[in-house]
């Protein structure tokens, strides 16, 4: 069986816009190529929480309408205490190490999402549109490189 695929918080974004576009036309054929081929799609709290807050300051209530529909439609992973735990140790390695991959103060929704995926405990890989920075602690590639 494939990995279940993490939506990271971009490629959410661009699958909840309500907009007949190139690039969210694409987003949903390839949600739905992934479910009809048996894939898990999974959307993480963190992702959810990343772009719902942008919708919300921006008033896009159709895209948040439809945030609110692939929260039942596809799988939804809950923030957990040992996923945030997880996290801050992610955090911690990656600034010891020099690599951090977000600002210090920042909350860094990366090791966030990332912990969550790991915390899973099966195999995943995370669809995103800049998988360098979650690719140093879990699978990650871009969507479009994820194949059904």
């Amino acid at each position: 069986m494939k990995d279940a695929v993490i939506l990271d918080s971009g490629p959410l974004g661009v699958l909840c816009n309500p907009n007949n576009f190139a690039q969210p036309l694409a987003i949903r054929a390839w949600i739905s190529a992934l479910a009809n081929a048996g894939r898990r799609v999974i959307i993480p709290e963190i992702a959810d929480y990343e772009v719902r807050r942008e919708l919300l300051r921006n008033r896009s209530f159709m895209a948040s309408a439809r945030l609110n529909g692939y929260g039942t439609q596809l799988e939804y992973s809950s923030l957990t205490t040992p996923s945030t735990r997880l996290a801050a140790e992610l955090w911690a390695r990656a600034r010891n190490a020099g690599r951090q991959t977000a600002h210090d103060h920042a909350l860094d929704g990366d090791v966030i999402i990332a912990a969550q995926a790991i915390s899973l405990g099966f195999a995943t890989i995370i669809a995103t549109g800049n998988p360098a920075h979650l690719s140093r602690f879990t699978p990650a590639d871009l969507w479009q490189n994820i194949v059904p």
